[in-house]
């Protein structure tokens, strides 16, 4: 069953049965078209298990510089340490020097990785300002180059993920996705703003509908995809073959099986309760703490704290006595307190309304 949406023209259609669907990168098969986004210094092991056990059908590392990765830095290597036991992943890579950047191609398919995705869409100025991310859209024929020879050094699916241009003079999503299809690549995902842009504003769907119909290989739409009513609005403005969620599951994993169970039926489910929320919450954090270990696990789990208590009452008061915590019994006993004092207030009360992500 697919959805039904009235939109703005008046009309009744369906749309959304296709992202229920499997999908075949290459020789990878993915469960359905609903994935999550990858984002620096957030999609690490943890997050990416909690991402697929709330339904994500396929996930993707945190950028990684070739560079770094070649000179085998530790970092980098336990960023992609867990590829093998958690496949498929793909691995998402930065730079702007072809041999480097498929060598390091060749490194992460050595170590399990299932799809190579190429970052041509970051907009941050310390990665922009060594020529790579979005400064890549600007020069295509460096593009292209990158995405053949990577193409050419492994035998797993190559994408790509861009935005819709440096800036709006200079929109070129759609001819760059025809030079990724044209140079090998097997998918590509556009987020729906411009470089310039950074996050401000709207997503643009329709732009994307643009590079849809301009390439056969699959287009995966991203941006600004908060709700279950947005990924449906998303699907049906641009024609995507799937979409990305990025900042709108931080703190809210789950917003993947709420997406998925809106395009199956039609209908909203709500978010899970307080206690389940908590729950959730826990095995997320404890999970950090386990695979980074101390000091570390503590200092990375406090930003996820604060997104999964963010709108909730008194979290402003909670997040500064997270950010003083320097054991984990004390954290556990903060965020032990917070719920129960929630919970007891608001035992017979509707799910808490969490604000929209910026």
């Amino acid at each position: 069953m697919g959805i039904h949406y009235k939109n703005s023209k008046g009309p009744w259609h369906t749309f959304g049965n296709h992202v229920l669907q499997p999908m075949k990168i290459g020789p990878v098969i993915l469960s359905n078209r609903v994935f999550l986004a990858p984002m620096a210094g957030i999609t690490d092991y943890p997050f990416r298990c909690l991402a697929k056990s709330c339904g994500a059908g396929l996930v993707v590392s945190e950028m990684i510089a070739s560079q770094a990765l070649i000179r085998n830095s530790a970092r980098s290597l336990r960023m992609v340490s867990t590829a093998e036991k958690e496949f498929p992943l793909a691995v998402q890579i930065s730079g702007s020097d072809p041999c480097v950047m498929t060598e390091a191609a060749r490194i992460n398919e050595s170590l399990g990785a299932a799809i190579i995705d190429i970052n041509m869409g970051c907009p941050q100025r310390k990665i922009v300002k060594t020529g790579a991310g979005a400064n890549l859209m600007r020069d295509e024929v460096l593009a292209g180059r990158i995405i053949e020879s990577i193409v050419k050094a492994v035998g797993i699916p190559v994408t790509v993920k861009i935005r819709l241009g440096w800036d709006h003079k200079s929109i070129n999503a759609a001819g760059l996705a025809k030079i990724a299809q044209n140079s090998g690549a097997s998918l590509v995902t556009v987020h729906g703003r411009t470089r310039s842009r950074m996050f401000s504003g709207k997503a643009d769907w329709s732009a994307i509908r643009e590079v849809k119909e301009s390439v056969s290989i699959p287009v995966i739409a991203n941006g600004d995809i908060k709700s279950p009513k947005d990924a449906g609005l998303c699907i049906e403005i641009s024609n995507a073959d799937g979409m990305m969620v990025g900042r709108g599951a931080l703190g809210r994993p789950w917003l993947f099986d709420q997406i998925l169970h809106f395009l199956e039926t039609g209908k909203d489910k709500r978010p899970p309760g307080l206690e389940e929320q908590y729950a959730i919450m826990m095995r997320h954090f404890e999970h950090i703490v386990d695979f980074y270990g101390l000091p570390v696990g503590l200092r990375l789990s406090r930003k996820h704290l604060t997104w999964y208590t963010k709108g909730l009452h008194g979290s402003a008061l909670l997040r500064k006595s997270l950010n003083n915590a320097n054991l984990v019994d004390e954290v556990r006993g903060l965020l032990e307190c917070f719920y129960e004092a929630l919970l007891t207030k608001q035992a017979s009360a509707e799910p808490p309304v969490y604000e929209d992500y910026a």
